[in-house]
């Protein structure tokens, strides 16, 4: 009898606990879930006006678009991911210093990637031409990538600011800079694009110019912000010491984001190599739009989980991180059997969307139930690519993604599409078993680690160097 007594309170505490935890990741998740989606809109935003200007403007600016992501923006984001394991540690271990020290080697350290990939930008119309772009589409790309380059500085500044205030779980003033960025960037980019005759240039502008306005507004919140007193961000010999332990955890990062990011734009150019090429780029264009459109709601779930687990381990309470990566993979599968559920409800309307022709509609609705797969992998492989990097376990991570996408859903892909007849659909199979494989791997990974060892690790990343630092003053 006092035996199920005591296992009802250890239940009930047990409960408790895991609900608490739940009200914590959700307090991050949701402004993080509405900040992913404001930005994103920037770019939607930009392609929408600028459609407006005919086929061409849109088509090299679609182009454009894609290949900044893929060979910047998208490194930018991955490597400034390395803070969510180095801020998120420091700050659970109550190494508050470190998070500005952190935060400026990873501004410094982005700042020096980007003249390379300004380069690629610059001669982005010779790549284009190479692989059988159109002349004047591949000019038009080039031009309006090189308007992006100030964004692109500015980005880089950007993207460590915002995992500094993510690692502390202030996310209302990102949340707040990001709405106050999209209403400045729509009539900015109307007004550039029609009223001063700029045209496709300006949407390219007016991104560069809200990317800078964020950076002004987020900076001087935490420069004067006195939530962030106790870690304030300094320029110092540390912060140039630091970079190459950056790098260490920055490139796996930005290896294990970028892996999965690049395999889908390459099915959407696969695509343009199968018959009927018009359509079935439509359509796995359009695949690919609801699938980044719904990756918001599980990215910012993810940032919640990294944000928790870090913060756990590095205060060294290795169960509360365990019990972290499950209120959040409870999190995001609550999402996915949701959003999965509402897009099969409506998935022979689904289309309508996006187009009125009957054939793109119809082949949408065949595509639904992958599409509904590819959501719940998605919603899965964020929140786990979000405990790795919230653990600092990233190199595990981009190793996955490697095998997962290039040694099979790729091929797979490839094989179905091109050698058996289903085309279009056969490439996104080959994408969902690649996300399949990536949500195992990851899945195995995380119930395997040894969260005592991993807290360990944490706190000696964290506390090694002060315990250096001290020797060398005495």
């Amino acid at each position: 009898m006092e035996e199920n007594v005591n296992e009802e309170k250890k239940w009930e505490v047990s409960r408790r606990a895991f609900a608490a935890e739940l009200k914590k990741e959700g307090v991050i998740a949701a402004p993080m879930v509405a900040v992913a989606v404001l930005q994103y809109l920037l770019q939607v935003v930009s392609l929408v006006i600028v459609g407006h200007l005919g086929e061409l403007s849109l088509s090299s600016v679609a182009i454009a678009t894609s290949l900044t992501n893929v060979t910047g923006f998208s490194l930018l984001s991955g490597m400034a991911s390395g803070l969510e394991t180095l801020c998120g540690q420091a700050f659970g271990a109550e190494q508050f210093h470190k998070l500005g020290t952190y935060t400026c080697t990873a501004i410094i350290s982005l700042n020096l990637v980007c003249p390379p990939v300004c380069v690629l930008w610059i001669f982005m119309d010779k790549f284009l031409s190479l692989i059988g772009q159109d002349p004047l589409i591949s000019l038009k790309a080039r031009d309006y990538s090189m308007w992006l380059i100030p964004g692109l500085f500015g980005s880089a500044i950007l993207k460590p600011l915002t995992r500094y205030c993510q690692t502390q779980s202030s996310i209302l003033p990102m949340l707040f800079a990001s709405f106050v960025v999209l209403v400045f960037h729509i009539p900015t980019c109307w007004t550039l694009v029609y009223k001063l005759q700029i045209g496709s240039h300006g949407a390219a502008i007016a991104f560069s110019l809200s990317t800078w306005l964020y950076v002004a507004l987020l900076g001087l919140y935490v420069t004067y912000s006195s939530s962030f007193a106790r870690s304030r961000i300094a320029f110092s010999k540390d912060a140039f010491l630091g970079i190459g332990e950056f790098f260490r955890l920055a490139i796996p990062s930005a290896i294990m984001i970028c892996l999965k990011w690049w395999s889908c734009e390459l099915i959407t150019l696969l695509s343009g190599l199968l018959p009927n090429p018009k359509l079935e780029t439509s359509v796995l264009s359009i695949c690919l739009t609801l699938s980044t459109l719904h990756f918001t709601i599980p990215y910012g779930v993810g940032a919640a989980a990294s944000t928790r687990v870090s913060n756990e381990l590095g205060a060294g309470n290795p169960e509360a991180a365990r019990l972290a990566v499950w209120a959040a993979v409870f999190l995001a599968t609550t999402e996915a059997v949701i959003v999965g559920t509402a897009l099969f409800a409506c998935h022979n309307v689904l289309g309508y969307a996006y187009t009125n022709d009957k054939q793109v509609v119809d082949y949408i609705a065949s595509m639904a139930p992958l599409i509904c797969v590819s959501v719940f992998m998605d919603s899965l492989q964020a929140v786990l690519s979000g405990i790795a990097r919230g653990g600092g376990w990233q190199h595990i991570g981009a190793y996955i993604n490697l095998a997962a996408f290039y040694l099979v859903g790729l091929p797979v892909g490839a094989i179905l599409g091109f050698v058996l007849p289903l085309k279009g659909k056969g490439l996104w199979i080959g994408i969902v078993i690649g996300s399949a494989v990536q949500s195992t791997l990851l899945s195995l990974v995380t119930i395997f680690t040894n969260w005592k060892k991993q807290a360990i690790k944490a706190r000696e990343r964290v506390l090694l160097k002060r315990s250096s630092v001290a020797n060398e003053s005495d």
